[in-house]
């Protein structure tokens, strides 16, 4: 009988625990949108454009960078005079420019097709991810730069890698006092770092027309600075087309 009363409870509790801890993904969520200024300010935006700074080797790049909704997106850097388009999307097309014959070169079919799964995750990907057909789950708490971390499995439409079908997941880690993701981790998938994790940090995050964004970022390594950020920019669309000449 008291096995069976253990059975009985453990049964309750499984059942009474499991839609916590599934709501649990949603709530860090809706806070961390709470805090940077609540979806009603973000589902209006149509563009966002970064002026900023990257550190390479002590030598300070300028770098502009634009996205708009429906996958449109470029990102600009000006090298010893020369303003050159390191990648650019015009929600069909993905190209970049060649550093070693300055030409514009198209991605591959593998490389598009994932680039545009992404199209519809403007200004945030975890904006709606239900409705993109994403998932999120709450993994636990974690030590993350020195903060205590909300963590997060958010996982996306499957990815093609070399003709194979691969989970494209990433770790999101929240600080539990603010409910702001301070960094990111994604499983690199080919080349020679394959295996390995990609991580992103944010930091100082500052408010812009009442909507907070980190303006110190690292990624894999290199570091951004954001000098200003505009909402809803005036943009050519020919800054995204693949150029004719």
């Amino acid at each position: 009988m008291k096995t069976l009363k253990l059975s009985i409870f453990a049964f309750l509790f499984s059942v009474i625990s499991a839609p916590i801890f599934a709501q649990s993904a949603d709530e860090v969520i809706a806070k961390y949108f709470t805090t940077i200024g609540g979806v009603e300010k973000l589902k209006p935006l149509k563009g966002i454009k970064m002026d900023m700074s990257i550190d390479a080797q002590g030598m300070e790049i300028p770098v502009e960078m634009v996205q708009l909704a429906g996958g449109k997106m470029y990102v600009k850097l000006s090298l010893q005079g020369k303003e050159i388009t390191q990648m650019a999307s015009d929600g069909k097309t993905i190209w970049s420019t060649n550093f070693m014959t300055m030409k514009a070169e198209k991605s591959d079919a593998e490389t598009t097709a994932n680039a545009l799964l992404s199209n519809n995750d403007f200004p945030d990907a975890l904006l709606d991810y239900k409705a993109k057909g994403y998932a999120a789950e709450f993994v636990g708490k974690e030590t993350k730069e020195g903060t205590e971390c909300f963590k997060l499995k958010f996982t996306k439409k499957p990815v093609t890698i070399n003709g194979v079908k691969m989970d494209d997941v990433s770790y999101y880690y929240f600080d539990t006092e603010n409910y702001l993701p301070i960094v990111t981790e994604t499983e690199i998938k080919a080349g020679p770092m394959k295996g390995q994790k990609a991580v992103s940090t944010m930091s100082d995050y500052q408010e812009v027309d009442g909507i907070y964004f980190p303006f110190s970022m690292n990624m894999g390594g290199q570091t951004m600075k954001i000098k200003k950020i505009t909402l809803n920019p005036t943009v050519a669309e020919t800054s995204f087309a693949f150029p004719t000449e």
